[in-house]
């Protein structure tokens, strides 16, 4: 055969390295063309993604039952039109476990070009999340962690979801031990008999307790000597017992039978029950107080024929 009559051989599994670069370029110079092109349109119509932030966290009411938080979110809208937020969803946990968890529908729109503070209502129930997890106690502190997704619709983004996380401490509230510990006379008479209630305080939280004012009512050996209202300032340390002294005026003469332990000096049963209202660093409270089944000493005067030795003062 002669050379001329040789068959030509040709590659055709491999192209041309120069040919494969060539057609990458060119994506990836459409690609580019594209994002510049959007870019521009961004520009010229003035479409952008919306912005937003948690602005504050509040706490309007708070009690042993329950905490009603309210979370401040700012969204900006720099967009040309009004944009639909559709859904907030909505998660607070505690070290990695869910306290409660929601979703709010149809949740508004943002003005063009304009921002809006959107409030979302939160309640923690004490006593749901005390029966779900043993180990928070009442009285403590725990931590939280509020996470939000908020939901838009921008014309050119389309949908898009905002994530936000706030992070804070939110204590599990818990009532004061109160203890009448004596009667004290200033002014004994049958009719009419003026008296101390030297009251101890027990503050089982671990956050202090300052207090403002106290509502409360009295019964000695079943027998309602009244109540009132007083203002108070002291303050009830964290953990810690506190004494204060609360005025009163009853008849002992209403006692019956009773008033002969009275005043023989032997014990006499009491029940108090009423309110404080203190302030926290979680914001201001109204906790209960009461002790039912109590037993008291009441000491006169010597000018009233008692012994007015306070030796065992505290």
């Amino acid at each position: 055969m002669a050379s001329s009559d040789k068959p030509e051989i040709v590659d055709r599994g491999r192209k041309d390295d120069n040919q494969e670069e060539g057609q990458g370029g060119f994506i990836d110079k459409v690609k580019d063309f594209i994002h510049d092109i959007g870019e521009k349109i961004e520009e010229t119509i003035g479409f952008g993604k919306p912005t937003a932030d948690v602005t504050g966290i509040h706490i309007p009411k708070i009690n042993i039952e329950r905490a009603d938080i309210v979370v401040d979110v700012l969204i900006k809208n720099p967009n040309p039109v009004p944009i639909p937020l559709i859904d907030i969803n909505y998660l607070i946990e505690s070290d990695g476990r869910k306290l409660i968890s929601g979703l709010i529908p149809d949740a508004g729109t943002i003005h063009a070009h304009g921002e809006e503070t959107v409030k979302i209502p939160v309640s923690l129930i004490y006593d749901d999340i005390k029966s779900t997890y043993a180990d928070i106690k009442p009285g403590s502190i725990i931590p939280y962690k509020i996470k939000v997704d908020l939901i838009v619709d921008v014309p050119v983004f389309g949908r898009l979801t905002l994530p936000l996380e706030k992070t804070g401490e939110i204590p599990i509230p818990y009532k004061p031990d109160i203890d009448v510990e004596k009667i004290k006379f200033e002014r004994f008479s049958f009719e009419e008999t003026i008296a101390i209630l030297h009251v101890k305080l027990e503050n089982k939280n671990d956050f202090d307790l300052g207090l403002n004012s106290l509502d409360y009512e009295v019964w000695l050996s079943d027998v309602s000597i009244g109540g009132a209202e007083l203002s108070k300032s002291t303050t009830l340390d964290k953990n810690g017992i506190s004494y204060i002294d609360i005025p009163i005026t009853f008849r002992p003469k209403d006692f019956g039978s009773a008033l002969w332990d009275m005043i023989r000096g032997k014990g006499t049963s009491y029940t108090m029950k009423g309110h404080i209202d203190v302030n926290t660093p979680f914001g201001a409270m109204k906790l209960p107080i009461d002790k039912e089944g109590g037993t008291t000493r009441l000491k006169k005067n010597k000018e009233d024929g008692g012994d007015d030795d306070d030796d065992d003062e505290d």
